[in-house]
């Protein structure tokens, strides 16, 4: 066989691999691609389901914007801050605890417009039923207050009831309900 031949199929070798690699590179990228971007988004919806599945509360403060449209101003140094919201399409509610101290209780009540006068000693607005949701126990053994506040629609009725056992640093439950 001559050298020029030789180098012919040896080219056409070489052209052919680069072809194959070429071709290869082609369809596995983008497969690996999309094989890696439907495993994320499968991942990232289980997440979300796994989100709204939860029940009971989340030990954190509600963002800014749930606090705006619920209507539930909790005030700085708060602790024990956690919330839960449910949705329907009757309703949506979101619920809340935290604990201040006397200061930080009437900050709360006059950003909602109200005072102390507003609490009725003995009086537990949230029935047990509602508690249950969010795994709250409110006992008629304790030092209670407890007041609703009606707004206009579109704003939301806020059920409060103060745990009184410790007054240096009182212990508030909302449900704040917003009906469309």
């Amino acid at each position: 066989m001559s050298q020029q031949s030789q180098t012919s199929e040896t080219r056409q070798d070489r052209r052919s691999w680069r072809r194959k690699v070429t071709l290869f590179l082609l369809i596995a990228i983008p497969a690996g691609y999309m094989a890696i971007s439907a495993q994320k988004s499968r991942g990232s919806g289980e997440d979300k389901q796994e989100n709204a599945a939860a029940t009971g509360l989340t030990h954190s403060w509600p963002s800014k914007v749930l606090r705006r449209i619920y209507d539930t101003p909790i005030p700085s140094y708060s602790v024990d801050v956690a919330f839960y919201e449910t949705n329907s399409w009757k309703r949506s509610q979101m619920y809340v605890q935290f604990v201040t101290n006397p200061k930080g209780l009437d900050k709360f009540l006059r950003r909602l417009g109200a005072d102390r006068d507003v609490l009725n000693d003995g009086r537990i607005t949230i029935d047990a039923r509602t508690a249950g949701v969010v795994g709250w126990k409110l006992d008629a053994d304790r030092k209670w207050a407890g007041g609703v506040i009606d707004q206009k629609d579109p704003e939301p009725t806020l059920d409060i009831t103060v745990d009184f056992d410790n007054p240096d640093h009182p212990k508030v439950y909302v449900v704040s309900t917003v009906t469309p």
